[in-house]
């Protein structure tokens, strides 16, 4: 049947490394680097430590694919758990903008242990990374933002994402990929309710959507079928997850458009909708030489899903339900200059940042609202105690593909994401970054950071 689904599919086998323009390529070595730093600031997270330690103890005491953070390896469903959880809980990893979806925290994981199990190359292992993002963000775009509003789309369109990258590691032919992703989309999960009440659930949303993705087109290899129209069908993804898809999302620009390319990385360690706002009010401060408690008010202008997934933390009482308040991440901002992990973890309930939060309100805005999410606009009002009211205005946050972050940026991010966790040293990150940068003529992928 000639369907999106079975179109999608047969993208996601028959696409070739030599298909990819080199600056696609690029820009996927630039999101690999950035999710290994992401994955190491994972170090020492109590959830991410749970989800690692019962890794460690299902799996075998060796195997062929690495649990970065431990320094163990296990088989490639673990690892792949593992390291999905590990590179989600700093709030650094990267984001598509159209699709609200996170695709490295999903794809790569599942890729990197499939492909240290099979001995792939380093082209392998970026030509699946590219299938993994094309399919997961055209399957984030096509559920739409009515799914978003209920559904984590990382942990749904990304169990896609995952089937999709393994599959073609794999060498699925397109019928076993359909099936792959078939088996995928019955098993999408994640919901926005943990957010209420600072649960652990984000990081089992990545731990499930990578190693789930994984399982699907390993079945999928051994001949397991699965839903041929599993997203677009009468009892499929959208009709149970979505009121507003379209269906055009799937196939748009297959093998032109290249999606890959239009990922941001994240500046702020911090939900990624609060990232517009936070650069507004930079803006600012920096050019009216405010400082917070010159500030009387705060009036951010966003988009509606800003209000859905932040709206209900108005208290947080943790770092990673902060990383989710509005009024949290503007006051650091206002305080740092910047929203990082150290200000998170020593500033995020101190008096100056509780009395800020509380200046900080959301309003909707038709024009944000209505150029999200393929645009991520940043409006706040601020009202200064001199009486003053003063406007801010970004059209590209830092990080956006037109504002994006350059090499040396990416790298000495990732530095300092492993000096905050302790998960590398400096010598450690520099021989494995340098692996990474050079990955696309690594005849064969070996482990990163390697055993204790």
């Amino acid at each position: 049947m000639n369907t999106p689904s079975a179109t999608l599919a047969t993208f996601a086998a028959e696409l070739r490394f030599s298909d990819i323009p080199e600056p696609v390529v690029r820009k996927t070595e630039d999101l690999l680097v950035d999710w290994f730093g992401s994955t190491v600031a994972g170090h020492g997270s109590r959830p991410v430590e749970s989800i690692t330690r019962f890794a460690l103890a299902t799996g075998p005491e060796h195997g062929p694919s690495e649990v970065i953070n431990a320094r163990r390896t296990s088989s490639p469903f673990l690892a792949a758990m593992a390291n999905a959880a590990a590179s989600h809980v700093a709030e650094q990893d990267d984001v598509h903008n159209g699709s609200v979806f996170h695709p490295a925290t999903v794809v790569f994981p599942a890729a990197l242990a499939v492909a240290q199990q099979i001995g792939a190359s380093g082209r392998d292992l970026l030509a699946a990374s590219v299938v993994g993002y094309e399919v997961g963000i055209r399957v984030g775009e096509y559920l739409g933002r009515p799914h978003y509003r209920i559904f984590h789309t990382t942990g749904t369109a990304g169990t896609l994402a995952s089937a999709a990258a393994v599959g073609h590691l794999l060498k699925l032919d397109a019928a076993q990929m359909q099936h792959a992703l078939g088996s995928a989309g019955t098993t999408a999960a994640g919901l926005w309710e943990f957010l209420r009440t600072a649960a652990d659930s984000k990081q089992l949303h990545t731990a499930h959507a990578a190693s789930a993705g994984l399982m699907a087109a390993v079945l999928a290899r051994d001949g397991f079928t699965g839903a041929a129209q599993v997203l677009e069908g009468p009892q499929g993804m959208a009709a149970g997850m979505s009121t507003g898809a379209d269906v055009a999302c799937l196939t748009d620009g297959l093998g032109s458009r290249w999606a890959t390319a239009e990922t941001s990385f994240k500046f702020h360690a911090s939900c990624r909708h609060t990232h517009p706002a936070a650069d507004a009010l930079l803006q600012v401060m920096q050019a009216h030489g405010l400082r917070p408690q010159d500030v009387a008010e705060v009036i951010t202008q966003v988009h509606q899903g800003a209000i859905d997934v932040l709206g209900p933390v108005v208290r947080p009482a943790t770092v990673h339900q902060s990383k989710f308040s509005m009024g949290t991440v503007l006051a650091l901002v206002a305080q740092f200059g910047h929203a990082g992990l150290t200000e998170f973890d020593d500033h995020f309930l101190s008096p100056l940042t509780q009395t800020f939060r509380d200046k900080v309100s959301m309003v909707l805005d038709a024009e944000v609202d209505s150029a999200y999410p393929r645009r991520w606009i940043g409006k706040v009002i601020v009202k200064t105690t001199d009486g003053r009211e003063l406007h801010g205005r970004v059209d590209e946050p830092k990080g956006d593909p037109g504002n994006t972050l350059t090499r040396e940026e990416i790298e000495a991010k990732a530095h300092r994401l492993a000096r905050y966790s302790g998960g590398a040293s400096e010598a450690q990150m520099q021989t494995a970054l340098q692996r990474l940068w050079a990955i696309a003529d690594a005849p064969r992928v070996g482990l990163l950071l390697g055993a204790a």
